[in-house]
């Protein structure tokens, strides 16, 4: 038998946001910058920019959802651009389209060295 009861709070406790202890440990957080690059295999693609691109760019997919793909690139995509991304998969060529959500620049050092910009793609 179950006890669950769908329209029961989850908690009952209540957090003080002022509390010296809490702050001084939310305080060690100031500055991250999470990256999660490295549980994805990185893989080479081509980027056509623009609805009629003829040329492709080289580009570093690093990560990817069903409805997201995050790439690594030497140059800016604005945001609001549609782009097309080619990779090979197997034997088959895989074309995805999308449309840039954000662009950065690299927070890693190498990225900086380097001048990786790093762009969020949502998947049309």
């Amino acid at each position: 038998m179950s006890h669950f009861k769908p329209n029961s709070k989850l908690s009952n406790n209540q957090v003080n946001w002022d509390d010296p202890h809490l702050q001084s440990l939310l305080s060690k957080t100031d500055g991250w910058k999470l990256d999660n690059r490295g549980a994805f295999s990185a893989q080479p693609v081509q980027l056509h920019i623009g609805w009629g691109a003829n040329s492709a760019r080289n580009a570093v997919l690093v990560w990817e959802t069903d409805r997201v793909m995050v790439v690594e690139t030497q140059f800016a995509i604005p945001q609001g651009e549609h782009v097309r991304l080619d990779r090979v998969v197997g034997q088959a060529l895989r074309t995805v389209w999308g449309v840039v959500a954000e662009g950065r620049p690299g927070y890693r050092e190498e990225d900086r060295q380097s001048g990786v910009l790093v762009h969020w793609l949502h998947v049309c």
